[in-house]
């Protein structure tokens, strides 16, 4: 990726475009159930399968966008998508319905895989994806403020994500070649790195993202069934919390690594896990608002600091693809998780099990930032295994601006090389070796 300094809008452009039909799924699923006369329980359906084709586009391309380049697989993903969410909007049948979301996930997801490897090769990864969610949460909010009061039904939320695709078209020309480091002289190679940690992230991703969608996918029931609100009031909720998020990810970009990333994690998903019980609870305007409101404020907080260490796990951007393509199955499974509990148990009862959910995850999530934040180390003195140089993760580690490792110990001093013939040097080192010996520095050895 470009290391010019406009470089980060075009990867940021791509991830609104990949990210926004997730954002928009409470009014996706809301809307097929109550204009194509589905259930619950098939909208939810519909929904996931949108999520699951953008999470199997990611995992296809773990590993090959740096092959590939940014540019080719962004400009066929967004196609897919404008593709895809514009026939859907067109379509009048479920099986015409479903078929659009399939070729319009696949479009989400490639254009979310290439902004992940593009994020993991920037120098700071938690920076440019706070700026990623900032920016598809005030897209997102927008929409939630005018569509409620356009109508159209289905049509308009998925021709609304057809057009984002298109608008962002123009801004793959600044994408550059192959997504290796910023700075490195060769891309790194060899086998996946911390693999353990890896897969305990992305099963964690999995699960909370899982249960995060389960309630997003029916907070819209939620406020117009169980809180009695109109859809009117319901949007400007959404608008209001989408807003709050952008407090968070404006605080979150602004905090960068000062306080690491095991305690945002961590304390985040404590304060989402008893989000999701309060809004799932609601009963009126007060509580539901107070519900999403703080969830939404927290939310995308933490999910950039999840994006955040899986890009610092490996620099060629595997684990971020792929611990975001793991994420993205639980947020295809999360809209029928959310249907079936909420028609089963209903919505507090729901809300519980989701809220234990999401505390269970807390604990390996949070170890797996402990482990691998690790401690500032002076440029250049070890190197982790692969290849990949500690003190270019420990920048990313530790939030630091772009190019900026953190200094320890006393300044680096010039060096002066000073030429030394070679018999003279050849003498200087047998010397040497005498001195030091296999006795030790008492110059006894036996040379």
């Amino acid at each position: 990726m470009s290391s010019r300094p406009g470089a980060v809008w075009p990867l940021v452009a791509v991830f609104t475009a990949g990210y926004l039909a997730s954002y928009l799924l409470p009014t996706l699923v809301g809307r097929l159930s109550a204009q194509l006369g589905l259930s619950a329980t098939e909208a939810g359906l519909v929904g996931s399968a949108l999520l699951l084709s953008s999470a199997g586009a990611g995992f296809a391309l773990a590993g090959r966008v740096e092959r590939l380049g940014p540019r080719t697989p962004a400009r066929a993903g967004l196609v897919l998508a404008a593709v895809g969410y514009g026939f859907t909007a067109l379509a009048g049948s479920v099986p015409l319905v479903v078929l659009g979301v399939v070729v319009g996930g696949l479009g989400s997801g490639t254009a979310t895989a290439v902004a992940a490897a593009g994020i993991a090769a920037r120098r700071d990864p938690h920076r440019t994806s706070s700026l990623g969610l900032l920016t598809v949460s005030a897209t997102a909010g927008v929409l939630y403020l005018t569509i409620p009061h356009l109508g159209g039904g289905h049509r308009l939320p998925f021709a609304a994500i057809a057009v984002v695709a298109l608008l962002v078209w123009p801004a793959t020309a600044r994408l550059g070649g192959a997504t290796g480091a910023e700075g490195a002289a060769s891309p790194v190679t060899g086998r996946l790195p911390h693999r353990r940690s890896g897969l305990v992230l992305a099963g964690g991703m999995l699960v909370w993202s899982m249960a995060q969608n389960a309630l997003w996918g029916v907070s819209s029931r939620i406020g117009v069934v169980q809180a009695g609100l109109s859809e009117v009031t319901v949007g400007a909720v959404f608008a209001a919390a989408l807003g709050a998020g952008l407090l968070g990810v404006t605080g979150a970009g602004l905090l960068g690594g000062r306080l690491g990333r095991a305690m945002p994690i961590g304390l985040g998903t404590v304060v989402i896990s008893g989000s999701i019980v309060l809004s799932s609870s609601a009963r009126g305007l007060g509580s539901f608002a107070t519900g999403e409101i703080l969830w939404n404020t927290v939310y995308p907080v933490v999910l950039s600091y999840l994006i955040g260490l899986a890009a610092s796990l490996d620099i060629r951007g595997r684990w971020a693809v792929l611990a975001g393509s793991a994420s993205s199955v639980g947020v295809a499974c999360g809209p029928l998780l959310g249907s079936v509990l909420s028609e089963e148990a209903g919505y507090p009862a729901m809300g519980l099990i989701l809220g234990a959910a999401t505390l269970l995850v807390a604990a390996p999530v949070t170890a797996v930032a402990l482990h691998t934040g690790g401690r500032p180390l002076v440029p250049g003195s070890v190197r982790r295994r692969g290849g990949v140089p500690v003190a270019l993760l420990a920048a990313t580690a530790t939030g630091s601006m772009p190019g900026a490792v953190p200094k320890l110990g006393a300044p680096e001093q010039t060096v002066t090389e000073l030429r030394v013939p070679a018999l003279r040097r050849r003498r200087l080192v047998r010397s040497a070796i005498r001195t030091a010996g296999p006795d030790g520095a008492s110059g006894q050895g036996n040379g």
